[in-house]
């Protein structure tokens, strides 16, 4: 149908969804890959769910007012939105085939990510040492399952962007490594959208409690 539409002088444009065929293979994985992030949404969304139920339950023990350094905060959150930015750059240096550039702007998103998470560490280590444990009281449980699940999302970022390094490297910009670049990309800025709520609600809000 879509050949004799097309002999028939119909342009390509107006051919409806069904006529037109499927749409390419970097379309579907992109969309495949969305519903693959809604899920991890949800996910989320449970444990902000959680945390916000949970968030006065200290058992006696410290509050995030008492916990949270917000300089330090600040500083996680600038170097995560950062490297926001330098992944974008990556994936403009892959669509236009420039490889120094990709290899730049990756170095520096991975570089960015890798400060962020130490500095998570670095506070998670802190609060511990204080006694202020997952196990101390049902705010902390909360809290450490949302913001480490985070944590752990940034660090398997940090792994799959050093593999697509190496993939680029051996295979160059084929096809089915820029799909794979897409889906990366995708998979670290919803980690952007899901730290901007949960620095908002978990810190900017619990100081202010």
């Amino acid at each position: 149908m879509k050949a004799e539409l097309q002999l028939a002088g119909v342009p390509h444009g107006a051919l409806s969804a069904a006529e037109a065929g499927p749409a390419d293979k970097r379309t579907v994985v992109g969309y495949g890959f969305w519903i693959f992030l809604l899920s991890d949404f949800v996910m989320f969304a449970a444990l902000f769910a959680a945390y916000t139920v949970l968030s006065r339950a200290t058992a006696g023990g410290p509050s995030g007012a008492q916990l949270f350094n917000q300089s330090a905060v600040a500083i996680e959150t600038g170097c995560l939105l950062l490297s926001s930015f330098t992944c974008g750059l990556m994936s403009i240096a892959a669509d236009t085939r420039r490889r120094g550039a990709f290899y730049l702007a990756a170095l520096v998103t991975m570089l960015l990510g890798a400060a962020f998470l130490g500095l998570e560490v670095r506070e998670f280590a802190g609060m511990i040492a204080e006694g202020a444990g997952p196990q101390r009281s049902a705010f902390l449980s909360s809290f450490f399952a949302l913001v480490g699940c985070h944590g752990a999302h940034v660090a398997v970022g940090l792994a799959w962007l050093a593999l697509m390094m190496v993939q680029v490297a051996a295979r160059g910009f084929a096809d089915n490594v820029m799909r794979r670049l897409l889906c990366f990309a995708l998979f670290w800025h919803a980690l952007d959208i899901v730290w901007v709520w949960l620095f908002t609600v978990v810190y900017l809000m619990g100081v202010r409690a």
